[in-house]
């Protein structure tokens, strides 16, 4: 659906709108540039940690880039780096934690000013350390935006203004989350499972001494 959406495969007209505007009446090009997205796996290139935000784009100065870092929390540890925003990076990142690359991706996304943010599983396999910069730099992220936000992690949803379940490439539910969790579908009982799991992950006979 969402390579639907970025206009990586045609479509018949009027299936999709933008804005009002059928989507294959505007050039995918066009399309693209408002379109932001952050997947679970960001890729990182060789180069500094400035090119991977601006991407070499002449339109993101050095000024704007440091500014997007600043907004998603990227900026305090960028700036610990011995050489800051033009640290080195290796090819996929290896030299940075995940939580930091994440920031990262927070950074690129926001220094291009997308109108529509998709995130994909943006905040998995984060490391606990950073997981509170991680979700305060997606909140800001997300400010003014038509924000499409792919998950397995419930919790990471339940603010959304609409709720989308798939099963099998089919939607079988949809709605606001309280909506959802009252319909007692499929969606509550994930929900249910997964909030389930975190209740008994820790349970009182795991704290006491023995």
């Amino acid at each position: 659906m969402i390579r639907l959406l970025g206009r990586f495969y045609d479509f018949p007209d009027g299936m999709i709108f933008l804005d009002g505007i059928d989507l294959q009446h505007i050039p995918s090009r066009s399309v693209r540039r408002r379109i932001g997205v952050v997947l679970q796996d960001f890729h990182i290139f060789s180069g500094s940690i400035l090119e991977n935000i601006t991407l070499s784009d002449p339109l993101i100065t050095r000024a704007r880039a440091i500014e997007a870092a600043k907004t998603v929390n990227a900026h305090h540890f960028i700036e610990a780096l011995p050489e800051g925003y033009d640290a080195p990076l290796v090819e996929r990142g290896a030299n940075l934690s995940q939580g930091q690359r994440q920031l990262l991706a927070f950074a690129r996304v926001l220094a291009a000013d997308p109108e529509i943010l998709i995130l994909d599983e943006a905040t998995a396999s984060i490391d606990t350390e950073t997981e509170q910069l991680i979700q305060e730099g997606l909140q800001r992220l997300m400010q003014g935006r038509t924000s499409i936000l792919i998950a397995h992690r419930l919790q990471t949803i339940q603010e959304a203004d609409h709720v989308m379940v798939l099963e099998l490439g089919k939607v079988r539910e949809y709605g606001t989350h309280q909506a959802l969790i009252a319909q007692g579908g499929l969606y509550k009982t994930l929900h249910d499972l997964q909030f389930q799991t975190l209740s008994t992950a820790v349970t009182p006979s795991d704290l006491a001494p023995e």
